[in-house]
């Protein structure tokens, strides 16, 4: 199951059309790519695309149907980053690497080119002995953050206050520490920026001319002004920036937006946060959102698609009214299973599974059966995963499997119970509808069915007590986890698990050291 869509004009031009009935799916990759985790596209329409494996394919919409080939001679990637006319890359090493291309005319690629076009990833030299963890990009300038640190660099335009550094005065700079206690860093399409800081709280500076930091006023902020909101900071999911225009969504599936009133919903610019009208009190649950400089797309948790700006008629990018695309029920259903969007500026979606690291994690658990407790035909399997994906007793699931499966029919249903993955479609849905799951790609997601898990004291196969040492009354949290799952996802919980005496002894000594002192 390709875990990538689109929908939309292929060929950058506008086919003049509000009706899409299908979804395509990517076919121009390589047959060893299984999963794209993220897209990224600058203003020219140049498209980036990352695969699960790390590689970086790059393409345009007018050859987006050629085979696309991957950069060569490159490090696994973790995430890009896109602005006007450049891209960034970090690396998946233990210390990441940073890579940039693209444009360079306002030193925005953090290595001085004489302004010419840098054609592929290029290492920025000057951030090596730096732990760089999350970049970020906006119009012509780029932010990298240490967060160990939190320390916050950048470079590439800085007029206005798109760096934060009211001091700088030219239009371009080197790369150079811009902020201190940074938690994140938040970016896109835009001429400003949103950061977090490890206060909590949440910080915009740059360009505000029609209020798309939220400020309540519209005057440019040369450094990181607090941003005053309806909800607490830590309600906030994502936050996605434009061209004049920021939006956020919350845990619970609200809209917020401020900025110019082609994008707001209001008809009028906005100089602080509102909730979007259109959604505000009809209980539509906003799944994901994105925008470009001249897109801004929505998918509600029913699968409806809603859209602003240039898609489907080049004559509505400046139109104040969001219009609902108009599809059919199997575009309906085939949405279901995907919870991420991606935009180009025109007239093209993206629709990702945005759960593939997850996926990665714990398919490198089931081949190396980290913290197994249970087997299937010899294969080290996790009881609690299986019954909770399932939703049987796993002596009863292992029964059926062992006396009415083949090895690689077990193997193909493994994938889908770790990985989400139907490899033998047919096949692993006629063993599913056995245990009575009816379209597992719609109902029985992996992540869905993970939340279900969470501190759960039931089927928690450890327990970590928490001790906050400031309180006077010295009172104990007890968190309910499960150690294959924490092991899949973190290399310092594995070796912890692995070596779970030693390191509890180093645990007991360091608190007595603690308490003698």
């Amino acid at each position: 199951m390709s875990n990538i869509k689109s929908l939309g004009d292929i060929n950058g031009k506008s086919e003049q059309t509000k009706k899409y009935e299908t979804l395509d799916t990517i076919k121009t990759f390589p047959e060893e790519v299984t999963k794209i985790v993220d897209v990224a596209a600058i203003d020219k329409n140049t498209i980036v695309f990352l695969s699960s494996e790390g590689k970086l394919y790059q393409s345009t919409v007018k050859n987006y149907h050629e085979k696309l080939q991957a950069f060569e001679n490159l490090p696994p990637m973790k995430s890009i980053a896109s602005g006007y006319y450049h891209f960034l890359a970090l690396s998946n090493e233990e210390k990441p690497r940073v890579f940039s291309w693209g444009q360079s005319e306002k030193k925005q690629l953090g290595f001085d080119n004489n302004d010419r076009d840098v054609q592929k990833p290029t290492l920025i030299e000057s951030l090596k002995e730096e732990n760089i963890e999350q970049i970020c990009c906006i119009g012509f300038s780029s932010f990298f953050l240490n967060k160990t640190t939190n320390v916050l660099f950048g470079c590439g335009n800085s007029t206005v206050g798109k760096l934060g550094k009211p001091e700088i005065t030219e239009s371009y700079v080197d790369i150079q520490k811009l902020h201190e206690n940074v938690a994140n860093v938040f970016g896109g399409h835009s001429d400003h920026t949103f950061i977090t800081k490890t206060d909590g709280e949440l910080y915009g500076f740059g360009l505000n001319n029609y209020g798309e930091l939220g400020l309540g006023h519209d005057e440019n902020a040369l450094k990181p002004t607090q941003i005053k909101l309806e909800f607490p900071v830590e309600d906030i999911s994502k936050i996605r920036l434009a061209y004049r225009f920021t939006s956020i969504l919350t845990n619970d599936g609200k809209l917020y937006v401020t900025g110019n009133q082609h994008r707001t919903g209001f008809g009028s610019d906005l100089t602080e946060f509102k909730e979007y009208p259109q959604f505000k009190n009809n209980n539509t649950i906003i799944k994901d959102i994105d925008c470009g400089y001249d897109l801004f797309v929505i998918l509600t948790q029913d699968n409806e698609i809603w859209v602003q700006g240039i898609f489907d008629d080049i004559n509505l990018k400046n139109s104040p009214v969001i219009r609902k695309i108009q599809t059919g029920n199997n575009l309906t259903n085939e949405l279901s299973s995907f919870n991420q969007i991606k935009c180009c500026d025109r007239n093209l979606i993206f629709f990702l599974q945005s759960n593939s690291y997850l996926t990665q994690d714990l398919e490198n658990l089931l081949k190396n059966g980290y913290f197994s407790d249970c087997n299937i035909q010899n294969i080290p399997v996790h009881k609690i995963l299986i019954e909770t994906r399932i939703g049987k007793t796993f002596d009863l699931i292992k029964k059926y499997l062992e006396s009415n499966c083949k090895l690689n029919e077990i193997q193909d249903l493994l994938k889908w119970i770790y990985c989400d993955e139907m490899i033998n479609f047919k096949r692993t849905n006629e063993i599913l509808n056995h245990f009575g799951i009816q379209d597992a790609q719609k109902t029985k997601l992996l992540t869905n069915d993970l939340k279900q898990l969470l501190f759960d004291e039931q089927t928690s196969d450890f327990k970590l007590v928490v001790k906050n040492e400031e309180d006077e009354e010295d009172e104990e949290e007890e968190l309910y986890i499960h150690k294959f799952i924490l092991a899949a996802r973190s290399g310092l919980f594995l070796n912890m698990f692995q070596n779970l005496e030693e390191n509890l002894q180093k645990v007991k000594d360091y608190s007595k050291i603690i308490r003698n002192h």
